[in-house]
């Protein structure tokens, strides 16, 4: 410990502590929003009362300048970009008048609102990219959709289906990510601004109407939680890796459709690589990498998460730890879904490969049994138990072998004609008799998919509208001033 202490000091040198406390590097993401925000907030001030009309002017030009030069330009030597923008606006106009731009409003609140802003940019993108990807699915659904495959329970040949109805089953579970993005939006879309610390300000300010130019529902209902929460993070990036794992389970279907065992699927040559010494190989990295990255988004959302459990009220530091986490979780799960649109939209299915699924494996057993219960009355044990007698003998069975085994289990002949038994074994039969609600012999399951695709675009564009219209308010709002 002496000779540490004769080299110098201990710790870390000025330099590292000044960059162990910036976020400067990440801000970029939210350089617009405080642009913005700024605007909003000086806008209200001189509506209020609370600053002339000439500074808001005046401090409305340098913000103009500043989101002209962009964030390369600011002094990157700030802690982060709120201080660096609002000493860029000073230095236009000088203190006496930039200086006004801080009033009533506190980093803590100001920070809090950029990154609900952006969040906001990033939950709609991310439903834009879900809707591109559930078009694909619903487009190639209806492609494939008397495609026979047989699908699995246990990686084991279960029962007949088709490419459609497997493709669109992929659709319904992004529908409901859809849902959970969209809500996710609904509480991220409140605005702190005018929280100020935690405890709100003495000036009379206007939250209502700041939330409103910055396209917001409402402002936060207390103005600690305003600063200090941040359960809309956690709810995003949940909702991040709800879709993610969709398509995580979406992409290991295609990894096995695409091998020489399956030979279902092959991708496109833009979405899959050769290996470096194995020149017959035509690997589906794309659709890996998607799968890999779900990981990166639970690793958001868990250090999200620990980095908020043990904070007092109201604003901490720790804080700051948490927003890269948000922009990591919708990186990944973003681009993996455009990918994974690109590569549904052009894979290739092979109707060969697929039918040869439902050749054996004996796939048509649920539905023979189902089929006896039908035609004879018995109890669907007994059913049960004759087709599983069946499937000990062999895995193509006949008409004949089905009534000698049901004869052996019964002690009854089978009284059922040959057409009708021979429908039941056929995997064509089997999937168009399942014709029950959401069954693949459901006709009408590509019309109501397009309506919900329809109906969720509709919900999109207006969410999207909104922030236009406030856009536009914003503007008019500073034209007026100017």
């Amino acid at each position: 410990m002496t000779d540490i202490l004769r080299r110098g000091r201990l710790g870390a040198t000025d330099d590292e502590v000044d960059g162990f406390l910036s976020s400067f590097g990440s801000d970029r993401r939210i350089f617009g929003a405080d642009i913005d925000v700024g605007r909003a907030h000086v806008v209200t001030l001189a509506e209020c009362g609370i600053v002339s009309e000439d500074d808001a002017r005046a401090i409305l030009g340098a913000l103009d300048e500043v989101e002209e030069g962009g964030f390369d330009a600011l002094d990157g030597t700030h802690e982060d970009v709120h201080p660096a923008i609002e000493a860029e606006v000073v230095e236009r106009v000088g203190e006496d008048t930039g200086g006004r731009l801080h009033t009533a409003r506190s980093r803590n609140d100001e920070v809090a609102t950029c990154i609900r802003i952006a969040l906001r940019d990033e939950l709609l993108g991310g439903m834009r990219d879900v809707l591109a990807l559930r078009s694909a699915l619903v487009d190639r659904a209806e492609e494939t959709d008397d495609y026979l495959v047989s699908g699995y329970t246990h990686l084991q040949r279960a029962q007949p289906t088709t490419i459609g109805h497997h493709l669109l089953s992929y659709d319904a579970a992004l529908e409901r990510d859809f849902g959970r993005l969209a809500d996710a939006y609904g509480r991220v879309n409140e605005s702190p601004l005018g929280s100020a610390a935690f405890a709100g300000t003495s000036f009379g300010i206007d939250r209502e109407r700041t939330a409103e130019l910055l396209g917001f529902d409402r402002p936060t209902r207390n103005s600690m939680d305003g600063v200090a929460s941040r359960g809309f993070a956690v709810e995003s990036v949940s909702s991040a890796l709800n879709a993610s794992v969709t398509l995580s389970r979406l992409c290991e279907d295609l990894v096995l459709w695409s091998s020489h065992e399956f030979g279902i699927v092959e991708f496109d040559d833009a979405y899959a690589s050769t290996s470096s010494i194995m020149p017959q190989k035509k690997n589906p990295d794309t659709a890996e990498l998607a799968r890999g990255k779900t990981a990166t988004v639970h690793g958001a959302l868990t250090a999200t998460v620990t980095n908020l459990k043990g904070l007092p009220s109201a604003y901490n530091r720790d804080l700051q730890e948490a927003t890269g986490r948000i922009w990591e979780a919708f990186d990944a799960a973003r681009s993996s879904c455009r990918v994974l649109a690109g590569v549904i939209d052009t894979a290739g299915f092979d109707r060969g490969s697929a039918r040869a699924t439902v050749e054996d494996g004996f796939v048509g057993a649920t539905e023979l049994a189902d089929a006896l219960v039908r035609e004879t009355g018995i109890a669907f044990r007994t059913a049960h138990h004759v087709v599983a007698s069946v499937a000990e003998q062999t895995d193509k069975p006949t008409a004949d072998d089905v009534r000698d085994v049901f004869r052996e289990v019964t002690g009854d002949a089978l009284e059922l004609d040959d057409e009708r038994l021979e429908n039941a074994l056929e995997p064509r039969g089997c999937v168009e008799s399942h014709d029950s609600y959401g069954a693949p012999g459901d006709e009408g399951l590509l019309d109501e998919a397009r309506d919900a695709l329809e109906a969720d675009m509709d919900t999109l564009n207006s969410l999207e509208e909104d922030l236009e219209l406030s856009e536009e308010m914003l503007n008019e709002a500073v034209e007026e001033i100017r």
